[in-house]
């Protein structure tokens, strides 16, 4: 069997580093053939390890796909708000597309790729990487074996970590709304959609709240300056420090933070690359606007409650998962790969240990790339394909930033711009009619 043969439209940590890494690793299903990445440095380092020829490497997506198609299909990596318009180019010239994380923040966006992957009749899957977790794909498989009973209500952490917070969402690309997303879509789309996944229903009603409760000018200690490296007298008692962070932190090198960085990783690179670029910043004094912690209750259709709890201030970055039922419970930690169950009847508590891979969510990331180079293999749908992501995606977007608004409830959102809370609730219906009409 031919290998599948792609063009990578931004090659940074996870262009780079996930879904074009997989190709280095098993050439024989995987080939890297084209890549569009405005940085001259990244897009050299990445055509290097990949053998491209000059003629496909690119400056912009526009100039990838303006091209006659050299290629099977088209990792769409871009950053947040810019997925929209080469998802439909890519397209429309008959690539089948495997596209970041979230599709869109416009509901209208959501609805127009949908229709376009199903007009062109090509292949549009969307990178939820959890439904490929073996800890998730299990916990879903006891859910439904029935091993507790009727499913009532879940609560689901999602424990950012301090470190990952200030380096993404406080000094990085996803640290404004306005460039990116908020961050129920940014960060949490993974874990609303897996919440979706595991229940089997669609949301009708939800409640949030949340704050930028720290990384704010409020908090900067007497004297810091802009810059880490200026001289912060705060350096020995500041967890945000960056170079400390990018030069002793274990999670910088395995996480691929200090690529970001520079993708020189020497000592003295690095330092250099934190005197006036973004990641050496004070996290109080960046132009950060996205939240640092957030609460959000949603009920099901199904009439399953559960309550997400996201928030930056962990030692570790993990999920942490709470599922009660009517004859028994199931606790369970992602990241140490484990679930604990208990029978109410019996009084047993088993656990089990969920064999995952390391790295790459858990193994998700490289079960992802085989269901979709399967898909275009055989024919068939995916695990994450359009079909499966557009209604999570309009819940959280509409919900959870249009209803909600920073957290704000229908009631608040209603009062506020003097509405109705039925004519707020009855909008939230409509959407999800329209969402449903594309997938009937």
């Amino acid at each position: 069997m031919k290998p599948i043969t792609a063009i990578v439209l931004g090659a940074g940590q996870r262009g780079a580093n996930v879904y074009a890494a997989y190709a280095l690793n098993f050439p024989n299903e995987l080939q890297i053939v084209g890549v569009a990445e405005p940085r001259a440095d990244r897009r050299a380092a990445f055509a290097a390890d990949h053998g491209i020829p000059e003629g496909h490497c690119f400056e912009s997506w526009e100039g990838a796909l303006g091209c006659e198609k050299f290629a099977d299909c088209v990792f769409v990596c871009t950053q947040d708000r810019m997925h929209y318009e080469p998802v439909l180019q890519a397209l429309d010239k008959g690539y089948d597309v495997l596209c970041e994380k979230p599709m869109s923040y416009d509901r209208a966006e959501l609805i127009a790729m949908g229709e376009k992957a199903r007009q062109t009749g090509r292949t549009l899957s969307i990178c939820h990487v959890l439904r490929y977790s073996p800890f998730f794909v299990k916990l879903k498989e006891l859910i439904e074996s029935g091993a507790i009973g009727q499913l009532v209500s879940i609560q689901h952490i999602e424990s950012v970590g301090y470190w990952h917070m200030a380096h993404s969402f406080v000094r990085g690309n996803w640290n404004r709304s306005e460039d990116s997303c908020p961050m129920i879509l940014a960060k949490c789309c993974h874990d609303t959609d897996i919440l979706t996944w595991l229940i089997g229903s669609s949301c009708k009603a939800v409640s949030s709240f949340g704050s930028l409760a720290h990384f704010n000018a409020a908090h900067k200690p007497s004297g810091a300056p802009p810059y880490c490296l200026d001289g912060c007298t705060h350096r020995d008692d500041c967890p945000y420090y960056a170079p400390r962070f990018y030069l002793e932190h274990p999670r910088a090198v395995s996480d691929g933070f200090v690529s970001v960085v520079s993708l020189d990783p020497s000592h003295e690179a690095v330092l250099n690359a934190l005197q006036r670029g973004p990641y050496g910043r004070c996290v109080y004094q960046c132009d950060n606007d996205v939240v640092d912690n957030q609460v959000v209750n949603l009920l099901y259709e199904n009439g399953v409650s559960a309550a997400m709890t996201m928030c930056a201030f962990t030692e570790h970055c993990e999920r942490i998962i709470n599922v009660m039922g009517s004859h028994g419970q199931i606790q369970g930690n992602m990241e140490s790969s484990t679930l604990e169950i208990s029978d109410f009847a019996t009084g047993n508590r088993t656990t089990l240990h969920v064999h995952t891979p390391a790295g790459g969510h858990s193994g998700s990331d490289a079960a992802m790339m085989r269901d979709f180079l399967q898909a275009l293999h055989s024919g068939g749908g995916s695990k994450t394909s359009a079909d499966a992501s557009v209604e999570s995606h309009l819940s959280q977007r509409s919900i959870f930033t249009e209803c909600l608004i920073e957290g704000k409830s229908q009631s608040a959102y209603a009062a506020e711009h003097g509405m109705a809370r039925q004519s707020v609730h009855d909008t939230i219906a409509l959407i999800r009619k329209k969402a449903k009409i594309y997938f009937s």
